[in-house]
C-alpha cells in the first residue's frame, strides 16, 4: 500500500463510476486530476486554472456541494454535474467534480412505455413523475405511462428551469402548478392544473423555495 500513489487511487475510484461520468479533482486554484468518460470530455488538463462559472468554482467559493446545469459558454460543451469541496484540519483544500453529459441537448420528449408500445411525450405536456411500486410513472395530459429510468437520472436529463424534484417520489413540472399550500403532513402541498396534489417534503423544501423564489 505504501507504493499506491494518489493518482492510482483516483484512477481506481474513477473506475467505480460508469462510462457516462467524468471526474475532476482540483485544489483551490487549479485542477490536479482529470479522467474523461466516453460520453463527455471537457478537455481539462492538470494545471489548468479553475474558471469562474464552473461547478468547481461555485463549490469552492460557496464552501458547499453544488449540483446544476452549466451551459456551453464555459467549456464549449453543456453539462450537468455535481461538485463537493473537501477540507483538511478545517481548511479548504480543494474540490471533487462529477461531470455528466447534458442528455437533453436536442431532445424535447420522453418516450414512455404503453400497453401496446411506446409514446413520445413532449416536455411541456408532462405534469409530474412519480415513483411507485418500483416503477417511474410519467403523468401527462390525459395519459399515464411508465419509464425504466429512476427519478435520480431524470434529474440530470430534464431541463431544470421546468422540472423540480420536490420529494423522493416526485418530480413536478412547475408550469403546471396552480397553487402552493402549507401542509401538516409535508412542508407544502402543490395543487396542479389537472387536480393532482403533490407533496413537497422537508428535505426538498428549501431547494424548492429557492428555485421558485418564495
Amino acid at each position: 500500500m505504501e507504493h499506491f500513489s494518489q493518482v492510482s487511487l483516483l484512477d481506481v475510484i474513477g473506475e467505480l463510476f460508469s462510462d457516462e461520468v467524468s471526474i475532476a479533482v482540483s485544489n483551490t486554484t487549479e485542477y490536479i486530476y482529470y479522467q474523461p468518460s466516453m460520453r463527455i470530455d471537457l478537455k481539462i488538463k492538470p494545471g489548468d486554472p479553475i474558471k469562474e462559472g464552473t461547478l468547481a468554482y461555485k463549490a469552492l467559493t460557496s464552501g458547499q456541494k453544488v449540483s446544476e446545469f452549466i451551459n456551453r459558454d464555459v467549456f464549449g460543451v453543456p453539462y450537468h454535474g455535481m461538485a463537493a469541496p473537501f477540507h483538511y484540519d478545517g481548511k479548504l483544500e480543494g474540490c471533487v467534480t462529477a461531470i455528466y453529459p447534458a442528455l437533453t441537448e436536442g431532445k424535447s420528449v420522453i418516450t414512455v412505455k404503453t400497453q401496446d408500445g411506446w409514446k413520445p411525450i413532449p416536455f411541456q405536456s408532462i405534469k409530474f413523475m412519480e415513483v411507485k411500486d418500483r416503477k417511474t410513472y410519467v403523468v401527462a395530459d390525459d395519459f399515464v405511462g411508465t419509464h425504466r429510468n429512476p427519478l435520480q437520472k431524470f434529474e440530470y436529463i430534464l431541463p431544470r428551469e421546468i422540472f423540480v424534484r420536490c420529494h423522493r417520489s416526485y418530480i413536478v413540472n412547475v408550469n403546471h402548478i396552480e397553487e402552493i399550500y402549507p401542509d401538516t403532513h409535508s412542508t407544502f402541498l402543490l395543487k396542479l392544473n389537472n387536480g393532482s396534489r403533490i407533496p413537497v417534503s422537508q428535505s426538498y423544501s428549501s431547494y424548492f423555495r429557492k428555485l421558485l423564489g418564495f
